[in-house]
């Protein structure tokens, strides 16, 4: 796992940019304890590694 810290922005985004797809934000969502995939503020976020659950959106939610 890896952390970043980011400044506002939203899960999408970074979910496809450091685990290659959108659907991923999900997983980062329960990693942090989120609910809501829009960010604001700084926030520093634990990045999981990718999950086949969530790969074509039909996964647990």
């Amino acid at each position: 796992m890896q952390t970043i810290t980011t400044i506002g922005g939203n899960l999408f985004e970074i979910a496809a940019q450091r685990l290659g797809s959108a659907l991923q934000w999900i997983n980062i969502a329960r990693a942090n304890n989120l609910t809501d995939p829009m960010l604001s503020g700084q926030q520093q976020l634990v990045i999981p590694p990718v999950s086949s659950a969530f790969s074509d959106g039909t996964g647990p939610q």
